[in-house]
């Protein structure tokens, strides 16, 4: 089926633009949750965008997200990507994040554009983001998730120690400059009833990211819950990556 599937999606990359999406109505959406495969599959139905040629939906699989496709007439489903025949970008949906509100570590930027950034302190294509943070500061508004990948092995502590930080230069200062062999980190001291609260709010974080279908950082979002590449974004404020 799937191979079939695959077959019909390329057919349809190739011969029709897809229009600027909208969301499904919870009418739709409950009735699409009804199709036979859907409830065999036991795929719960999150959230769907009308892409004008085909309806994109984000799914929970057996505790897992992910993004399905389907023909507009509810005959075939699509798994898989969905390419944009003008501009070769996959085809991806908005995130619901209401979860977010409140919940980040501290607020970077003082400008009007918002974001919401899921990141590990460890992963150097999350350092090499962050590298440009002071080119954008008076541009951006970036809601900063902490996300320490399990293989990582210091990230979840340097998370901690960014977030114990009192002031706000000082969490911009250690986020871009802490490493696992920084001083100050090495000789921390923070105290036990903070170090529960903030391993409480980190928990909410990495949950929240779970919950999202995050694998993998820097993600950045923009206030809409689309999918933005860091890269992109900083090209859009005249910052070229090196």
């Amino acid at each position: 089926m799937f191979k079939t599937a695959r077959n019909i999606l390329l057919a349809l990359s190739l011969t029709t633009g897809l229009s600027a999406a909208d969301k499904l109505s919870k009418q739709e959406i409950n009735q699409i949750q009804t199709l036979p495969l859907i409830k065999m599959a036991q795929v719960e139905i999150q959230n769907g965008v009308d892409f004008g040629s085909l309806y994109g939906l984000s799914v929970k699989v057996k505790g897992r997200m992910d993004t399905i496709f389907l023909t507009k007439d509810k005959k075939y489903l699509l798994p898989g990507d969905a390419i944009n025949t003008q501009d070769g970008q996959p085809l991806t949906l908005p995130v619901d994040l209401s979860a977010t509100v409140g919940k980040e570590a501290f607020t970077f930027g003082k400008g009007k554009d918002e974001y919401i950034l899921f990141t590990d302190p460890e992963c150097p294509y999350c350092k090499k983001f962050e590298s440009y943070f002071s080119e954008i500061e008076d541009k951006v508004k970036i809601k900063v998730f902490f996300y320490p990948l399990s293989f990582h092995e210091n990230a979840k502590d340097i998370s901690l120690y960014i977030m114990s930080q009192n002031s706000y230069e000082d969490k911009v200062r250690t986020m871009t400059e802490t490493t696992k062999d920084s001083e100050d980190f090495k000789n921390r001291k923070i105290s036990k009833d903070k170090l529960s609260k903030l391993e409480k709010s980190l928990d909410e974080q990495m949950k929240i990211a779970q919950d999202l279908g995050i694998s993998g950082t820097p993600s950045l979002f923009d206030k809409n819950g689309n999918k933005v590449i860091w890269a992109v974004m900083l090209e859009k404020y005249g910052v070229s990556v090196k």
